[in-house]
Parts: structure tokens; C-alpha cells; sequence
């Protein structure tokens, strides 16, 4: 779970962030449009690596393996590597040695991060889109990894204030709709961009 943006300085795409409440009617495709302009930078050949961090222990910090658990389920797609879902999580135990296992397996991998996120009282509900990589764990005091190249938040619950019994707290029914929401988008951003793509092999790395 994370609490407030990660940012390592360096910029990996030139879109400006997006933060829109999950509610509104263009949402769906608003979020789309976000993700899709951004894979549509990419090499065809670059590996596109999906990490959903969380845990399925706490109902504010399983919206990640919720994302991953409902992507795994309607994807088929071509150079994506999913990491994290409700069987078989990535959260604060497992998080270095997955992020490692990536690096050794993909060259040059695309990482995109999706987290649970506090914030404040109105932005409760908000699936947030940003560069660079999230920072797990800051939300609840835990010293874990950065991870992504860009980093796909949703605001479950207020943060501030006792964060792990917020997010013990938190409604299953809004974290359910935002990981519908958010795997749907990564699912139809993806898509699209490999419609108006010619195919490509994923390059892994070779002793």
C-alpha cells in the first residue's frame, strides 16, 4: 500500500498525471486513452511488466492482486508479464526478490505498478496515473523497494491517521469497482496498442 507518490526524477513518459474519480461515466474511457498514449511509446519489442502490489489479508491493500487476479482472468496478450494476484500475491515479503526476479529474467523491462493508495477525504475513490515508481509500504511505515516506470494508485480510504486499521477498515464493494475499473483499462489500453502494432518477440535475457 502506498501513501503518497514516488518519484525518482526521471521522467518516462511526457503525459501529465491523471487522477479521476472511478464514478464518472468517461472514466473507463478516459483511463484507456491515458494508458494507451503511453504504451504506444514503447518499442514493440519492450517487455511490458505488470506488478499489483498488496495483500489479500487486508481489504484497502488487495486492490493490486484484485487488478491482477481480474487482468489474469480477460487477458491474452502478447509481451505481458503479470506479477501479483490474489493466489499468489506481491506484497512486502516477496516484493525485493519479484522486482529482481524481473530484472534477471526481461531485458529492459516497461514496469507498471498498481498499489492501494490513502489520501484525503475527497479524493477517496480516485484511481490515480503518474511517472516514475510508486513507494510501497510508506502508507503504513514499511521500508520496501520503489518499483515502476510509471505507477497506477487507487485512493481507498483517508490516510493521516492509523493507516493500517484505515485500511483494515476499507469497503471490499469500492476496492472491487476500482480493480474492475483498472484492469479493465490496462486490458483495453493494451489491446489497442498491439492492434496498430506489428508483432514482436519479448526479449529475455540469456546467461
Amino acid at each position: 500500500m502506498k501513501f503518497q507518490f514516488g518519484f525518482d526524477g526521471v521522467k518516462h513518459t511526457d503525459l501529465a498525471p491523471l487522477k479521476i474519480q472511478h464514478t464518472d461515466a468517461d472514466t473507463p474511457f478516459l483511463l484507456t486513452k491515458h494508458l494507451q498514449a503511453i504504451f504506444s511509446k514503447l518499442p514493440t519489442y519492450q517487455p511490458i511488466v505488470v506488478i499489483c502490489v498488496g495483500t489479500d489479508r487486508s481489504t484497502g491493500d488487495s486492490l493490486g492482486p484484485l487488478v491482477g487476479t481480474h487482468l489474469n482472468r480477460i487477458a491474452s496478450l502478447r509481451n505481458l508479464h503479470l506479477f501479483g494476484t490474489l493466489d499468489e500475491p506481491v506484497h512486502a515479503m516477496n516484493l525485493s526478490e519479484t522486482v529482481a526476479n524481473i530484472q534477471q529474467q526481461f531485458e529492459n523491462p516497461f514496469i507498471v505498478a498498481v498499489d492501494a493508495c490513502l489520501g484525503q477525504v475527497s479524493s477517496v475513490g480516485c484511481i490515480q496515473v503518474a511517472d516514475g515508481p510508486l513507494k510501497p509500504g510508506a502508507g503504513v511505515n514499511k521500508d520496501l523497494p520503489p518499483v515502476g516506470d510509471i505507477h497506477v494508485t487507487g485512493i481507498v480510504n483517508v490516510g493521516g491517521f492509523m493507516e493500517y486499521f484505515v485500511l483494515q477498515n476499507t469497503r471490499l464493494s469500492l476496492v472491487m469497482n476500482m480493480a474492475h475499473i483498472i484492469g479493465d483499462a490496462l486490458h483495453s489500453a493494451l489491446r489497442r496498442t498491439q492492434a496498430y502494432t506489428p508483432n514482436a518477440t519479448t526479449v529475455l535475457k540469456f546467461d
